[in-house]
């Protein structure tokens, strides 16, 4: 057995790989005897069938097993032997050879294999990289404290209908009657709207659903028939109004403090309006590590300056994914692609350079932060932390949300490394222009 290799380019190689019968032979007489001791065919006893026989029956995928096996072998050798940074898998090549499998038969394969340079990155305090320092502004404190008393807020008896309240209304068209439906001013569409709005108790509004209402689940329930009966009904009703609920936001007491801070944190107005500012940062704060995130990687990504081997690497994705995506779905994704495979190098280079490893620990601090956040997204921020890590160990057994969560440790302790390193420039910018960047 001999490799021929052909190098096309730095990052893209063509291998022929021949195999003659002897290289294989040991390999599919073993195979044959194997399958024989197990074979079992009417009119032998089992073990005693003619090898003809059992060659007739099974050769050609006896044959297909060994002369794989050593060619598998011979390429993973091959592999290691010249140290190649291998992408993906070695493909078969489009020039490959008809082959005739038959026993005894020598077999040549032409396989492309793709490679990656090695990754060199240095870093010094002269690579500089923008941090974005928010601006707190009186407008911004403004707006949190409104957002945080209506958040608290509650739906108190009102006098007329505006574009954020709820109608309260008994709906009828002589055949469905409905009692005390809530319906929301601002969900209302068309010509309705206008008559919602400003409406009283005692008010009667002629309404078609159909034109109000577009949402046709939303529609079922405040009618409290089946979805599927929408189309049969009259969609003529009259609405009589009942009462209006209006959203009214919670006034400044030292129960809406604790219910926005935590029990005795705030206590008068004063406190109120530190607070607010101290969050207010604290969310841009979190928004800006975010960028900075970003803003390393990308950096990182752009001075590594990494040639991959993209003709390859279409192909392969098209092949490992066995038909799931068309060419053209990978040509659009491709640059996506790309970017997070850069990343991925980057991020394995620093780690191992710096001696950077994943600790169990790591893992479960930052499943148990995953699980506070989704709680903190259903206001829910003061769970106790018994059932955070409950609820961790579920996170833990999802194969991948954890490979999701190894990658976003790996990359905290890569930027955390990096910071060290590099330069920071800190750039004051409004809230405005920060989330107009790219």
């Amino acid at each position: 057995m001999n490799i021929v290799k052909n190098q096309v380019d730095d990052l893209n190689l063509q291998i022929t790989v021949n195999i003659a019968a002897d290289d294989y032979a040991a390999a599919e007489n073993k195979k044959l005897n194997e399958v024989r001791r197990r074979a079992d065919f009417k009119g032998f006893r089992k073990g005693m069938v003619p090898m003809s026989l059992v060659q007739k029956v099974y050769g050609e995928q006896v044959l297909g097993e060994s002369v794989n096996e050593v060619l598998s072998d011979a390429i993973n050798n091959f592999i290691k032997e010249n140290k190649l940074n291998v992408v993906g898998e070695p493909l078969p090549s489009e020039d490959q050879p008809e082959l005739e499998w038959k026993s005894g038969n020598d077999f040549s394969f032409k396989f492309d294999i793709a490679t990656t340079p090695e990754v060199k990155l240095e870093l010094t305090k002269e690579d500089k990289v923008p941090y974005y320092v928010i601006n707190v502004t009186k407008e911004a404190k403004k707006e949190m404290r409104d957002n945080m008393l209506r958040q608290v807020g509650s739906l108190q008896d009102g006098e007329k209908a505006g574009e954020e309240d709820f109608v309260i209304a008994d709906l009828s068209n002589g055949e469905i009657n409905v009692e005390g439906a809530y319906i929301a001013v601002r969900n209302v569409m068309g010509d309705a709207h206008s008559k919602f709005v400003g409406a009283k108790a005692g008010d009667i509004i002629d309404v078609d659903v159909n034109a109000a209402f577009e949402n046709e689940t939303d529609r079922a329930s405040m009618l409290k028939i089946k979805k599927d009966e929408l189309a049969n009904i009259n969609p003529a009703f009259q609405a009589t109004v009942k009462n209006i609920k209006t959203y009214v936001d919670a006034e400044e007491n030292q129960e809406t403090y604790d219910k926005l801070f935590g029990e005795d944190k705030v206590h008068n107005s004063e406190e109120f309006d530190a607070a607010v500012e101290s969050r207010l940062a604290d969310n841009y704060k979190q928004e800006a590590d975010y960028r900075l995130n970003k803003d390393i990687r990308d950096y990182l990504v752009e001075k590594a300056n990494i040639a991959l081997p993209e003709s390859f690497l279409k192909k392969w994705l098209y092949k490992v994914n066995e038909g799931k995506f068309t060419m053209e779905e990978i040509e659009k994704e491709f640059d996506a692609f790309l970017a997070d495979f850069r990343w991925q190098m980057v991020r394995g280079y620093i780690m191992q350079k710096n001696g950077l490893k994943i600790e169990e620990k790591d893992i479960r601090e930052a499943a148990e932060g995953f699980v506070a956040y989704q709680y903190a997204m259903y206001g829910l921020g003061n769970v106790p932390h018994e059932m955070i890590v409950e609820a961790a160990k579920n996170v833990l057994k999802d194969e991948n949300q954890m490979r999701r969560l190894e990658e976003s440790v790996e990359e905290q302790k890569v930027v955390a490394a990096v910071k060290e390193v590099v330069s920071l420039q800190n750039k004051k910018i409004s809230v405005e222009k920060f989330r107009e960047l790219k």
